[in-house]
Order: C-alpha cells, then sequence, then structure tokens
C-alpha cells in the first residue's frame, strides 16, 4: 500500500470544464457537491483505502521563522495557499494506477447545474524514503 495526496487547487491548475467558481453555485449545488466528496469517502473507507480528507477555508496566513526572540514573519510574497489549495483527501492504495483512477472518479463531483466539474486534481505520492545524506552532493 502507498499513500498518496490528492489536492484540490482553487488556482494553478488548468481550468476546469464546468469552470463556475463555489461562491456562484446555488445551496442546492453545493450540497450536492458536498454529498459527493462524502459519499466518495466512504466508499473508500469500506475499501480500506481512505486515510483522511478535509475542505480548506479560505482565509489563511504564511509563517516563518525571523531569529532567534523575534516574533514569527506573517505573510510574504508568495502566493498564499488559500488561493491554490481548495482541499486535500488522502488515499492508501494498492498502486499509482488506483490513485489515478480515484482522483478521475473524484474530479466529477457535481458543480454548477448539477453537472460534473471535470476538475484537475494533483495526485502526489507520500516521499517514502528519507534519502541518505551521502548520496546528497
Amino acid at each position: 500500500m502507498a499513500k498518496y495526496l490528492l489536492l484540490k487547487h482553487y488556482r494553478g491548475a488548468p481550468a476546469a470544464v464546468n469552470d463556475v467558481p463555489m461562491d456562484q453555485w446555488t445551496p442546492e449545488e453545493v450540497s450536492a457537491h458536498i454529498q459527493f466528496m462524502r459519499d466518495f469517502a466512504a466508499r473508500l473507507e469500506e475499501t480500506g483505502e481512505f486515510v483522511d480528507g478535509q475542505a480548506l477555508a479560505p482565509e489563511g496566513t504564511w509563517v516563518r521563522y525571523d531569529g532567534e526572540g523575534r516574533p514569527p514573519v506573517t505573510d510574504g510574497p508568495f502566493a498564499e495557499t488559500k488561493d491554490l489549495i481548495a482541499g486535500w483527501m488522502v488515499i492508501d492504495v494498492d498502486s499509482r494506477e488506483r490513485a489515478v483512477e480515484l482522483a478521475g472518479e473524484l474530479s466529477a463531483a457535481p458543480g454548477a447545474g448539477g453537472k460534473p466539474i471535470h476538475e484537475w486534481l494533483e495526485v502526489r505520492p507520500f516521499l517514502t524514503a528519507t534519502p541518505d545524506a551521502t548520496e546528497c552532493h
């Protein structure tokens, strides 16, 4: 089994086929989308492939260390995560092919008009081995 992170992006990925922002959906369309996500996760719980998943709030802050005894620095010159990542799901599957298959199914979540979004999802494997320090140059 291998763990994969499925990332749902607000921006930064190619546009979805049904590319209507969620804040323009009706309450019924939002409810249908959320129910699809819940049903998808429940199905993967039954097969033992679901690890965790969350939608993310639109607000967020970048934070970094600024030296001993100094308060952390917030925000920065970078694109904010809230502009990029809408949510994520961690799955534990037998192969990369299965991870891609499930991401394809998740991409069919309903959006505006009740039609599938066909959004792009980023599939990222968990790093399973720490590189040997002697191998780094």
